[in-house]
């Protein structure tokens, strides 16, 4: 995901800097970054790459949840003068804001289907590209960026109601993915009622968390999802980690005990995951 917004912004005339770990950056400063895409087609750019953030540059994080500690204490010394962090889940929210508390940080969420092959290629293989901000956050130089790359972006809401948003969504799918060890139409059909639980527990956090959701609608969107479709949780479990199950699935079980809130499907599905993972 980090790797497309980054070549889309090449693409569009921006001075961009790729930073990655040495042998990712490596590779890119070799081969540049090759994408081939439904929405734009395919294209190669040749980025700039380095191991550390420029100092004050502005800056997308675009890594899983498990790699944010390795890029905060680059971050705290960089102070991009604009940050927004694009990661899943709610737990990093207020790690990013304490990291640069003098610059203005927002975190937003992508709606995109991404993945770099085994031959470096990245690849997009449906016609959208969705960034959301909170409303307060659209007149970010990143936003107008985005834009102008041909990225959807979205500017609504407060930052809490856009990362719970998509967790909704997101945290049932990978959940069951993973659990299942299977696709998600498979994943949906095998325990029809852990699937209605798991969806209604994730739909009565969201609710107590003031986020208005009804499960119902989050049931018929994963319906909807092409059936053959994995979620990168799914995939990292079957690697045997690291993983985005305690941003997921873990953080979700400590906000429910916080409030009181019964969750026992979400409970076993999160147990049988960490189980496999052990």
């Amino acid at each position: 995901m980090g790797g497309l917004l980054a070549a889309l912004l090449i693409r569009s005339g921006q001075d961009v800097t790729v930073v990655a770990r040495a042998g990712t950056a490596e590779r890119i400063g070799a081969e540049g970054l090759r994408v081939e895409s439904a929405q734009f087609g395919s294209f190669t750019v040749n980025p700039t790459v380095a191991l550390v953030p420029p100092s004050g540059a502005p800056a997308i994080v675009a890594v899983k949840q498990y790699g944010l500690a390795d890029v905060l204490p680059d971050l705290r010394v960089a102070q991009p003068v604009e940050m927004l962090s694009l990661l899943n889940g709610l737990a990093h929210a207020p790690l990013i804001h304490a990291a640069v508390p003098e610059s203005r940080a927002v975190n937003g969420s992508i709606n995109v289907v991404s993945e770099r092959r085994e031959d470096g290629v990245i690849e997009h293989p449906v016609d959208f590209s969705v960034v959301n901000v909170p409303r307060d956050a659209g007149d970010l130089a990143l936003v107008s960026a985005l834009e102008a790359a041909g990225v959807t972006v979205n500017a609504e809401g407060s930052e809490h109601e856009v990362l719970w948003k998509k967790l909704r969504f997101l945290a049932p799918m990978a959940l069951l993915t993973s659990w299942a060890d299977a696709p998600l139409g498979e994943a949906l059909a095998r325990e029809p009622d852990l699937t209605r639980g798991v969806v209604e527990e994730v739909a009565a956090l969201a609710n107590a968390e003031g986020v208005s959701t009804d499960s119902g609608r989050i049931l018929r969107y994963l319906e909807g999802v092409e059936p053959t479709a994995w979620s990168s949780l799914a995939l990292d479990v079957r690697r045997g980690g690291p993983t985005e199950l305690a941003a997921i699935g873990d953080d979700l079980i400590y906000r429910a005990d916080s409030r009181h809130l019964a969750v026992p499907h979400l409970q076993r599905v999160v147990n049988a995951i960490g189980a496999r993972l052990e």
